[in-house]
């Protein structure tokens, strides 16, 4: 009697191994919400400075170098959503948004991208050090955002010519990841504006 019923109960976890490997290969992923950085660019300043100017980079700080969203509950409590989140990491698109914005500004004679090798009067550099939503009852209310960028000559000097720091809050529309990600980029907007507006009548060293 025990080969039979061994048999009968391998057969029963067989066939229930067989049923469980059906359900995950016929159940649909999560699906994901994505979102860009796609802020409304300034318009052209009224003097444009005769230099050039590289963006090197717009480095992010740790906790939100990543493509989920990032979410302030508290003090010191921050929590990432596993469904929401940036197309593409933050970055990449804070150094294309910032050189598309001093281009189209008319900032600068002429802005070269990050990763061009070409030689540039002076590199500006970028640190987001705030990039989260606050929520409240695990709903968004708010996004944050705070850059610092830095514009140093090509002239040999180890220290930035000019910097600054900027930052934004901007309460939501409405209670979710789409709201906020526009009100993300109503942020950026602004700090770009501010940002176009500050290079242009910045003092910079004669190239």
């Amino acid at each position: 009697m025990i080969r039979p019923l061994s048999r009968a109960l391998a057969l029963v976890l067989l066939t229930g191994v067989l049923a469980l490997a059906g359900c995950s290969l016929t159940r649909e992923a999560p699906v994901k919400n994505t979102f860009l950085l796609e802020p409304a660019m300034p318009p052209a300043v009224a003097k444009t400075q005769p230099v050039t100017v590289r963006v090197a980079a717009v480095n992010v700080a740790a906790p939100y170098r990543g493509r989920s969203f990032v979410y302030r509950a508290g003090p010191l409590k921050f929590e990432t959503d596993y469904y929401t989140e940036f197309l593409v990491a933050p970055a990449a698109m804070f150094a294309e948004q910032t050189t598309r914005a001093l281009q189209l500004a008319h900032v600068f004679a002429a802005v070269m991208p990050p990763g061009s090798g070409a030689d540039a009067d002076a590199t500006l550099e970028g640190f987001v050090s705030a990039l989260y939503a606050e929520i409240d009852n695990g709903v968004p209310v708010a996004a944050e955002l705070t850059i610092t960028y830095y514009l140093t000559p090509s002239t040999g000097a180890s220290m930035p010519a000019w910097s600054k720091e900027y930052h934004r809050h901007v309460d939501v529309s409405a209670h979710t990841p789409a709201a906020y990600a526009a009100a993300l980029n109503q942020a950026f907007g602004d700090v770009l504006a501010e940002l176009t507006r500050d290079l242009a009548s910045v003092q910079l060293p004669k190239p």
